[in-house]
């Protein structure tokens, strides 16, 4: 069927045309829609971000690494303190990732350092610190010299200045000084909230060690402005750091060296002088020893597993424990007079063997039927043993520990020294599940057995007997309150004056005759403990002068062999000696011309 009317061409449905202006103004408005979103997330939303990052590549931090506190010793001679010293510095936004390698080339070939040396510091970096990268310390003049005839060809690096830890003395008391050394990357997290810097040094001995966060200073720095090549174009601001604390120390260094020097004489032992009136410590020597100076940024090797080695040059032996032989028979004797088991007047038979329970035990002689004075002056050790089981192994255990023994004497270097130990029956028992025997106590009466004794210990115990029966507690401050910690003992009148009286005839008559003449009268006890299958360690403790002591000396010869007399009296009157001649100069006026 034919419609009623057949539609035109221009009534069909057509596309729209837009026309090309359209097309343009729609181009238009997405491209500023698009911008307006970005310029919102890049201002508003992301706004401190980047205004962070802008600053950030305007300004720059430039740390500057605090000066340490010195060592002084009493009289303020140096002993340990700062240097000006220089390093290579890596300016980290100058030189890309492509450009590194060829500039780590040059560098070495310069500093004629390994390449993988300035990588390995390059990769650490500093976090704190997005600027420089320290490359090398300790730059040597020459170092510096290299550096400045090819600056064409290595940009992007400086020198600057720094601070290195020197000892001017070497191996002097470096046991009690300690070492520094750069603390490393594993380290740094730990550190770092306690301010700490990847080119930060830290104290890993001794003292430098004990008062760190004395000693350590206070980083400071500058906020300067920069340009695009990174060069510096002004100083914004600047936050002052702060020098670590100088310390006075008790040690004298005239006396340390006579200390050290007779020291010399022994392979390995240790040599404490101490002021038997409140326990600073004038002079401690250990050896052998060792230079600080060595711990720079690359110790070597070879130096590290030798100090690292059998001979333990690293260990204070003056804070070690060793058996003490015959210096501690005078807790013997003092058990045995405080307790009434003998009195002062007392005597007991003596024999060149004594047995008992199916064991020998040896002594070097027969000297009759014997007090404590000729006891003390040929060190019988029958007449000891014998007074050893009249008295009972818990007196000697309390006597000792009542004297500072088994536990550690107060000193600031706490973290390197030995306790020691005093055995008894309940203390084996506990340890070894074993019964206590009458050879224990035999054992422990002349000093050998289980039982172990630091030489500073056995300081402590004699300036107690000298000084009328004050416990001090030694110290190497001088600005110390340890000083005034001194413990009343309240040993009886009779007890003191029997055991300085003995002590006194093994100087004058006896095993340490070493001591006697030429000096002030010195009281004291020889030594010779045994070490199987190694020779014997030998000892010499004594104070002077003997009515009003002014110090007490130990000296401590490992595994010397020989006997307490021959071998450590003479390193402890060479001491005693370098004191009382220092004390009689100090108190001669000086002469002036008429």
């Amino acid at each position: 069927m034919a419609l009623p009317f057949a539609p035109s061409r221009d009534w069909q449905l057509k596309p729209p045309r837009h026309r090309p202006a359209d097309r343009l103004w729609l181009l238009v408005l997405l491209t500023l829609g698009a911008l307006g979103l970005r310029l919102v997330w890049l201002q508003v939303l992301q706004g401190s971000h980047h205004r962070q990052l802008a600053d950030e590549n305007r300004l720059r931090t430039l740390a500057s690494p605090p000066r340490r506190g010195r060592l002084l010793d009493r009289h303020g001679e140096l002993l340990a303190g700062d240097v000006v010293s220089f390093r290579l510095v890596l300016n980290t936004q100058e030189v890309e990732d492509r450009r590194w390698p060829g500039l780590r080339q040059r560098l070495s070939r310069v500093l004629r350092r390994p390449a993988a040396d300035l990588e390995q510091r390059r990769r650490a970096g500093n976090p704190q610190d997005s600027y420089r990268t320290t490359l090398v310390e300790g730059l040597t003049a020459a170092d510096i010299t290299r550096l400045q005839e090819k600056a064409v060809e290595l940009p992007g690096v400086s020198v600057e200045p720094s601070f290195r830890r020197q000892y001017p003395h070497g191996p002097l008391a470096a046991h009690v000084l300690g070492y520094t050394s750069p603390i490393s990357a594993e380290e740094h997290s730990d550190l770092e909230p306690h301010g700490y810097r990847l080119q930060d040094r830290i104290g890993r001995s001794g003292l430098e060690a004990a008062f760190e966060r004395r000693l350590r200073g206070r980083w400071g720095g500058q906020v300067v402005e920069v340009d695009a090549a990174g060069t510096v174009q002004r100083h914004l601001a600047e936050r002052s750091g702060g020098s670590g604390q100088d310390l006075q120390l008790t040690l004298d260094l005239p006396l340390q060296e006579q200390a050290e020097a007779a020291l010399a004489s022994v392979g390995r032992g240790a040599v404490v002088l101490m002021d038997a009136r409140d326990g600073a410590i004038l002079a401690i020597a250990s050896r052998p020893g060792f230079d600080p100076n060595l711990f720079g940024d690359h110790l070597d090797p070879q130096v590290w597993a030798q100090l690292n080695g059998s001979a333990a040059p690293l260990q204070n032996r003056a804070l070690q424990a060793f058996p003490p032989a015959s210096t501690f028979k005078v807790i013997t004797a003092m058990a045995a007079l405080e307790s009434g088991r003998l009195g002062s007047d007392g005597r007991l038979e003596t024999s060149d063997r004594f047995c008992r329970g199916g064991r020998c035990f040896r002594d070097h002689g027969r000297f009759g039927t014997i007090g404590f004075g000729r006891a003390m002056a040929v060190s019988s050790n029958s007449f000891f043993y014998r007074l050893g089981l009249r008295t009972g192994p818990e007196l000697i255990a309390s006597a000792a520990q009542r004297l500072g023994l088994g536990s550690q004497t107060g000193i600031e270097l706490s973290l390197e020294e030995g306790r020691g130990v005093v055995p008894e029956p309940d203390w084996k028992k506990r340890l070894f599940g074993q019964d206590w025997y009458e050879g224990d106590t035999i054992n422990t009466a002349v000093g050998q057995g289980s039982l172990l004794v630091t030489p500073l210990q056995l300081a402590r115990l004699y300036a107690a007997v000298g000084n009328g029966g004050r416990l001090v507690t030694p110290h190497l401050l001088r600005d110390s309150t340890a000083r005034d910690l001194q413990r009343p003992l309240r040993l009886q009148p009779h007890t003191l004056e029997t055991l300085r009286r003995s002590l006194r005839e093994v100087v004058t008559s006896g095993t340490g005759t070493a001591l006697a003449g030429g000096l002030p009268p010195v009281a004291g006890k020889t030594g010779t403990a045994e070490d199987p299958p190694r020779p014997d360690h030998t000892w010499f403790v004594g104070f002077a002068p003997l009515q009003d002591p002014d110090v007490v000396v130990v000296s401590f010869a490992q595994n010397s062999g020989g006997f307490g007399g021959t071998v450590a009296a003479p390193i402890a009157r060479q001491v005693l000696g370098a004191y009382f001649s220092a004390r009689s100069r100090e108190r001669t006026p000086a002469s002036t011309s008429p």
